[in-house]
């Protein structure tokens, strides 16, 4: 009997968690990386360096693959037709990867499927940005159709004086998107993986905590949502799923907004795990990677239900510690109920290098779960227990 043999285009972190499910099942994962020291090549034994825009790269790696899939969505539709008509199991398939690819695609489906969106609207130039902003109301929200992540390609614009200072985005990409700025209360994701054959699983939708653009925190189940908001996220996520043909895990990522239609507007999608459902690793009966190697083999998707009543996840990024492994001890003795997932990465700061989940018993523990994450993911970023625990800022042995 032979195992699968899964390809992961892209060596990011996503590519690295999904390995410990891979060996779990029996899969064999292969990884095209961007280089040789990018996050998954330590965790992956054959990980070849290759140019994901490159469409003879792509080729020679699908030699072999029971299924071809995503650590991103940056790899040009084109080749990924042309992999299609060359036998590659491409998934999910770039019919339904475009609309994470290009948002501009991705607001038109969420309107044709009469889901609840921001106003919108492609805008080739300033004088467009400009009429926009005029009719819906200023401030308004100018993205980058394609590239963008964790904030980037991303920004307000308040007026029309400072419309006039985005001409140089027009000149790199054109058309953007303009959005009108939502008022929310929080963000939500709605998180969900589908097979080829079409079943379909969603996890609980989680509270999303975002600093500066990027994943700060996730709380899962979202505390104090309706039920009726909570099962209307949810159906909505499946529901595009289906109709978009998705593959594999679908993360929706949502702005609540009580007592306005819905209750949510649908912000972004991503067509593969996401920072969202890192809470899944630890908190999950079936972690995020795990489903994802299931759904792209169109294997039966496991169960979603938490393994306590809540849990959190609190990612760290670089700071002022270059040697993450020195505050270990001092990290985990401070929490011995905290798991810790470490990227591999080198450290700059703001880099996304790990993150920290707990799960607790009780919904009434979600505060003191979030500040024991916390102080675990402080400790690792700066080498240091925080100074309220000691009263200095010595660095951990």
């Amino acid at each position: 009997m032979t195992f699968p043999v899964i390809g992961v285009v892209g060596g990011g972190q996503l590519a690295r968690m999904m390995a410990p499910a891979a060996t779990a099942l029996g899969f064999e994962l292969r990884v095209l990386a961007e280089g040789e020291d990018v996050s998954a090549v330590s965790a992956v034994p054959n990980a070849p360096v290759g140019d994901y825009k490159d469409l003879a790269a792509l080729m020679e790696f699908s030699k072999g693959l029971d299924v071809m899939t995503f650590d991103h969505e940056h790899v040009p539709g084109d080749h990924l037709y042309a992999l299609i008509e060359a036998g590659v199991n491409v998934q999910p398939r770039p019919e339904a990867l475009v609309n994470a690819q290009d948002k501009l695609v991705m607001r038109a489906a969420i309107d044709r499927l009469e889901l609840p969106n921001p106003e919108w609207a492609a805008v080739d130039d300033v004088a467009g940005l400009v009429s926009f902003g005029d009719r819906i109301g200023w401030p308004v929200v100018l993205k980058t159709p394609r590239g963008g992540y964790d904030g980037k390609g991303v920004r307000i614009v308040g007026s029309p004086e400072e419309a006039a200072e985005t001409a140089d985005w027009f000149e790199a990409m054109s058309p953007l998107l303009a959005e009108a700025r939502v008022e929310f209360s929080r963000e939500l994701s709605a998180l969900v993986a589908r097979t080829p054959d079409g079943a379909s699983r969603a996890w609980p939708v989680v509270h999303t905590i975002q600093v500066d653009g990027v994943c700060d925190e996730v709380i899962a189940p979202a505390q104090n949502i309706s039920v009726e908001v909570a099962a209307a996220a949810e159906e909505a996520a499946l529901r595009i799923a289906n109709e978009l043909g998705v593959t594999g895990v679908m993360a929706v990522e949502m702005f609540e907004t009580p007592g306005t239609g819905a209750g949510f507007l649908i912000n972004e999608l991503a067509m593969r795990p996401h920072n969202t459902g890192h809470w899944t690793q630890d908190g999950s009966v079936t972690s995020q990677f795990e489903q994802h190697l299931r759904a792209v083999l169109n294997l039966p998707l496991g169960a979603t239900d938490l393994l306590g009543q809540v849990a959190v996840m609190k990612n760290f990024l670089g700071g002022d510690n270059q040697d993450l492994f020195s505050a270990f001890p001092t990290a985990l003795a401070a929490e011995p109920g905290a798991k810790v997932h470490c990227y591999g990465k080198s450290v700059r700061p703001g880099r996304k290098i790990g993150h920290v989940n707990l799960v607790g018993a009780s919904a009434a523990d979600v505060d003191s779960l979030r500040q024991r994450a916390t102080t675990v993911a402080n400790i690792i970023r700066d080498g240091r227990l925080p100074a309220a625990a000691t009263g200095t800022t010595e660095e951990t042995p």
